[in-house]
């Protein structure tokens, strides 16, 4: 394998286009993008002339790229059921993989796909993006550090007024498997995970409501069809891990009330605790509270607009630089051989707790591990 790895994109819907293609072009150094491909052609071959890179081809039949001995590595970006068989014939086909998240709408799917790079020993990671934001990197590293003392609490938090996805398949059972919680709660259980570096589950309760359904009024994607809402539009989960630290979930896409906040956590520990917070859609910060010399004190970030920081950092830093640094360190981890920053079990325990999420809500019954 040379130094510039050539990347089959499978799935060219939005996430493809705002997200991995972008961030893949920054990285031209190391990454060339070889092959689109799509149900819709048009869709491929579209992104594919977009994308400005020369001797690209466009294909609605992902075998093809599979197929392609010249590619190294393919980033899948198709509805959810689709993820596993996929990810599963791609690591079977000598490729590394970068998939969408979730990483899969069941469990046990996503134990498949894990199942599939330790036999192959081929990379493996889900694109949780938010990880890499500022704000992100800046508590995990007070986490790390051991500033916060063992973290015990923390709630994931993912929470809509109006803010139904009414395009693509995200209203579609069969598609996606699931609605608020699989789509974005997903993103705040793995960066609470993330934080506390704990994966050892206990057992999870949950609750799931679709109360909004005929209610598209002041959606701000614009209304949808109550008759094709098959998903849930608020989730909630409880998950008590093994040492007894506790996990709130909360996930909706349509809830009245005025604090929403989305892909944020908040953590608590024996020392001090650190929150995330959305200052305006795309820009993000954080606070840590903690006592110093007898005082409650709270560290703040000092305003990225008055130093030279600021440009290097975005308006919109979820969707610009997080996946470029994401799509930095996934290149280096196949370079030069080593563990991506979202592992593959890591996905899974993150699958495994929304399943559990939706079938407590489903039993009326906690879903031990």
């Amino acid at each position: 394998m040379g130094q510039k790895l050539r990347i089959g994109m499978i799935g060219c819907g939005m996430i493809a286009q705002v997200k991995h293609v972008p961030a893949l072009l920054y990285h031209k150094d190391r990454a060339e993008l070889a092959a689109f491909s799509d149900v819709n052609l048009a869709t491929a071959e579209k992104l594919a002339k977009e994308s400005g890179v020369p001797g690209v081809y466009a294909t609605e039949d992902y075998r093809r790229i599979l197929e392609d001995r010249s590619i190294d590595v393919v980033h899948i970006c198709t509805p959810n059921t689709s993820h596993c068989d996929i990810t599963v014939a791609a690591l079977e086909a000598g490729k590394h993989v970068m998939c969408e998240k979730p990483m899969a709408h069941t469990s046990e799917a996503a134990k498949r796909m894990v199942d599939a790079a330790a036999r192959t020993g081929k990379k493996l990671s889900i694109s949780y993006q938010n990880r890499f934001r500022s704000d992100s990197q800046a508590v995990h590293a007070y986490c790390k550090s051991g500033e916060l003392g063992e973290i015990y609490f923390a709630k994931a938090h993912a929470l809509r007024r109006k803010g139904v996805p009414t395009w693509g398949v995200f209203t579609q059972m069969k598609a996606q498997g699931g609605g608020p919680l699989i789509d974005i709660g997903t993103h705040a259980l793995d960066l609470t995970l993330w934080h506390m570096d704990n994966y050892d589950v206990d057992y999870v309760s949950g609750v799931s409501f679709r109360k909004m359904k005929d209610n598209p009024e002041g959606n701000i994607g614009g209304p949808w069809v109550p008759e094709k809402y098959e998903v849930e539009d608020s989730a909630f989960g409880f998950v008590r891990m093994k040492n007894g630290a506790t996990v709130f979930l909360e996930s909706s896409w349509a809830l009245n009330l005025l604090d929403v906040k989305e892909a944020v956590t908040t953590v608590c520990g024996t020392i001090g605790g650190a929150a995330q917070y959305v200052v305006k859609p795309g820009k993000y910060s954080y606070a840590v509270n903690t006592v110093r010399h007898g005082d409650l004190v709270t560290i703040r970030p000092d305003d990225p607009a008055m130093y030279s920081r600021s440009a290097q950092t975005s308006e919109n830093e979820v969707m610009v630089e997080a996946p470029r640094r994401e799509m930095d360190q996934w290149l280096d981890a196949i370079l030069n051989d080593h563990d991506p920053v979202v592992t593959p079990h890591q996905g899974y325990v993150v699958s495994r707790i929304l399943e559990a999420v939706y079938e407590s809500s489903a039993t009326g019954r906690p879903v031990f591990f």
